[in-house]
């Protein structure tokens, strides 16, 4: 029988802890791995890619004599050693030069995987721009009709969005909007462009937007693809029942925002309802004599 050994230190509970299933669960963080062999190309595009990443990110600088398109036991080894969900691959053959791999995990297991390859690359130090503040959440923009017509680019546009987002913001400040990352699609290439946003005066409230180009810059060629099946993918994004809101009888949201409700009413007593009196309608002296005269008969003929 295989024994468990139990933590018996402090440190060592709160570790097993940390590892346990969460309704909210820890940041994702993403695992930066080097090939066999590498070419200053890739080396230096998983350095700009690191330094958009961090903190959230670690980097090992050995070098992995493993391909994970033909054995993913280790790239599952180390994700479950570094509790990462997202891993940046680099590698360099004569066959697949400027090699990049975007992994993405479930329950330490490969979800989604895509090989890129570097066509066009400028690195984040051939702009002569300020460097973006670390940690920083971008603005994702994804552009071309491709991205709703393939079924594959849309699931590689939906790992993208897993890769370059942070902490869900419900607030926005116009202010700490600095970087925009945006990925274009092709027939066949797949475009990253990182822009540097300034707020500029304008005259009026609303400010003037400019956008620069700050890096890096690189035009990906989709090579390979090993993407999780349906069932797979809809296991990974369940959401637990206790973070579903719970459904209010008669109330929803529209698109923007805003909370309607119905309220049933009762059938209601048309004739008593109490109108806006008019001076047009009012009775005049000699109606309103004959009306008391005709009540005073019938209250004689009654007795």
């Amino acid at each position: 029988m295989q024994r468990i050994k139990k933590p018996t230190t402090h440190k060592g509970k709160k570790f097993i802890l940390d590892r346990e299933p969460k309704l909210i669960e820890n940041k994702k963080e993403s695992l930066f791995l080097y090939g066999r062999k590498g070419s200053e190309i890739v080396n230096n595009c998983l350095k700009d890619l690191y330094h958009l990443k961090k903190p959230d990110a670690i980097k090992l600088g050995e070098k992995n004599d493993f391909l994970p398109f033909e054995s993913s036991s280790e790239i599952e080894r180390l994700s479950k050693k570094y509790d990462a969900s997202l891993i940046f691959f680099g590698s360099h053959n004569k066959k697949r030069p400027n090699n990049l791999i975007l992994c993405r995990m479930y329950d330490h297991s490969i979800l989604d995987m895509v090989e890129l390859g570097i066509k066009n690359y400028r690195g984040i130090s051939e702009f002569k721009t300020e460097t973006i503040t670390t940690g920083l959440k971008p603005c994702l923009v994804f552009s071309g009709p491709l991205f709703e017509q393939d079924s594959d680019l849309k699931r590689i546009q939906n790992m993208l969005v897993d890769f370059f987002q942070r902490e869900d913001a419900t607030n926005i400040r116009l202010q700490g909007l600095e970087h925009v990352l945006m990925f274009t699609a092709t027939q066949d290439e797949l475009l990253m462009r990182s822009y540097r946003i300034f707020l500029k005066k304008s005259g009026c409230k609303t400010p003037r937007v400019e956008l620069e180009e700050h890096g890096p810059s690189i035009d990906f060629v989709i090579r390979r693809k090993k993407l999780g099946s349906e069932e797979l993918f809809k296991l990974a994004c369940k959401v637990p029942k206790e973070l579903k809101a719970k459904k209010v009888k008669n109330v929803k949201t529209n698109v923007f925002g805003t909370k309607l409700g119905r309220v049933h009413v009762g059938k209601q007593n048309i004739g008593k309802l109490q109108t806006r009196k008019m001076k047009g309608l009012r009775k005049s002296a000699t109606e309103r004599r004959k009306m008391r005269a005709n009540k005073e008969k019938r209250k004689r003929d009654g007795k």
